[in-house]
């Protein structure tokens, strides 16, 4: 049986439900990561990067990123 055969006999009304359970399962997933205790400390590091000086950054450049 070839899987074209497979899909011809699947109603379409299949492939909603199971593009709904894809969704549900990466939602779920992305929101167990955002509020895990483990990702605290990843967040709270990333959210004082634009706080961090930078001596790289600070230093002026060109319009293409040459040293005038």
């Amino acid at each position: 049986m070839r899987i074209s055969d497979l899909i011809g006999m699947v109603d379409i009304a299949v492939y909603p439900q199971v593009a709904l359970v894809i969704f549900l399962g990466v939602f779920a997933a992305i929101a167990v990561r955002a509020y895990s205790r483990a990702a605290k400390s990843e967040f709270d590091r990333a959210a004082s990067l634009p706080l961090e000086d930078d001596s790289a950054a600070a230093e002026p450049t060109g319009p293409n990123g040459s040293k005038p």
